[in-house]
This record gives C-alpha cells, structure tokens and sequence, in this order.
C-alpha cells in the first residue's frame, strides 16, 4: 500500500465532532482520482441532491450544487480536479439513488430528449406526482423500481401513482435492474419508443 501526501487548504477540512477530516467537496475532488467519471457523477448526484416534495421528509444537500462548483472552481492544482470538472457538468439536483443517475446518463448518452430529476406531473386535481426522472417537452415519465417496489403496500400505492399519470396524459416507463442489465441498448430503446408515442421524432 502507497501513501500520498496532500496540500489542503483551510477550505477543504471541517470539523466533525473535533475530528478533522477534508470536506465533502475535497473528497469529491479526491474521488476523480480514484473512480471512471459515471461513478463521479453518481457521487456527486448523491452530494448535491435536495428536494421538498409533498410526501416525507425535505432533502437537504451534504453541499449546494452552486457551492460544488465554486469549490472545484478554486480548485486550480488540486489532483484530480480535471476530470472533477468534466463530471460537475452532468451533475443534477432532486436524483434518490444511483441507478437513476445511471439510468439519466444512459438516455443523454444517447441523444434523448432531455429527463429531469424528480420531475412533477400535475394531476387532474393539480397535485404533483414525483416522478424519478421526467421529459415535459414530450410528457414522458421514467420510473427505476427497486426492490422496494415489491412490497404489497407500496405496489398499491404505485398503481395509484400510475393511474394518476397515465389520466394527466403522460405515458410511464417502469425501468428495474433487470433492464439495467440488459444494458443501454435495450433501455433506450424502451424510452425511445414511449417518447415516439408521445410525438417525438427521431
């Protein structure tokens, strides 16, 4: 095992019950080291996520995603920082787990038409419904079932959530691991074809 000795500046500690540690931003910038850059941005989905929603509790960010980039922008020098700043772009804010950023990148891989996180979709009654990732231009909603979704009580409440969907017009595609690894091809050809029902040429 090799050490490394690095130069940190007093933005890239904090303090953590008296135990000094670097920053979630440092570390973020430390972790483009070590992992390929879909792995970075799934990193820094999770830093960055926040969100209030009319259900459970608000989501509060470990950092801003405006802090984020101010950090890696004063960044100059610091290893790492390079490829910290290719994977800032892709960042988004509202993602809940890791496949939905690999799932969001698999679709902007692919030229779709753009998905945002956490996306609402009013109902007839107009109230949200929080959807994992959502193409407005195209009313268009994606779903990543994990295995949560399993449970009697929440497949009753997702055939509530879908029903409430599919009556404010949009078309739903429930995505699992499954498909995940089936690999890109086949979940984009998944999406491309709800988004061709909903109008979209490719």
């Amino acid at each position: 095992m090799a050490g490394h000795r690095l130069t940190l500046r007093d933005a890239d500690l904090a303090d953590l019950d008296g135990v000094v540690l670097t920053s979630v931003a440092r570390t973020w910038v430390d972790l483009a080291t070590m992992l390929p850059i879909e792995d970075l941005v799934v990193a820094g989905d999770a830093i960055v996520s926040e969100h209030t929603r009319t259900f459970g509790p608000a989501r509060v960010a470990m950092v801003s995603l405006s802090e984020l980039r101010a950090f890696v922008a004063r960044a100059n020098g610091v290893h790492g920082v390079r490829k910290a700043r290719l994977a800032l772009d892709d960042l988004r804010v509202g993602v809940d787990s890791p496949p939905e950023t690999k799932l969001r990148l698999m679709l902007e891989d692919a030229r779709l038409p753009a998905f945002i996180p956490n996306c609402p979709v009013m109902d007839a009654l107009g109230r949200p419904v929080w959807t994992d990732l959502g193409c407005p231009e195209y009313r268009t909603c994606l779903e990543y079932e994990g295995l949560h979704h399993l449970s009697p009580e929440q497949q009753a409440l997702d055939a509530y959530r879908d029903q409430r969907v599919a009556d404010a017009g949009w078309r739903q595609v429930k995505i699992n691991r499954i498909d995940m690894r089936q690999g890109q091809r086949w979940v984009v050809a998944r999406v491309a074809q709800a988004l061709r029902k909903q109008g979209w040429a490719a």
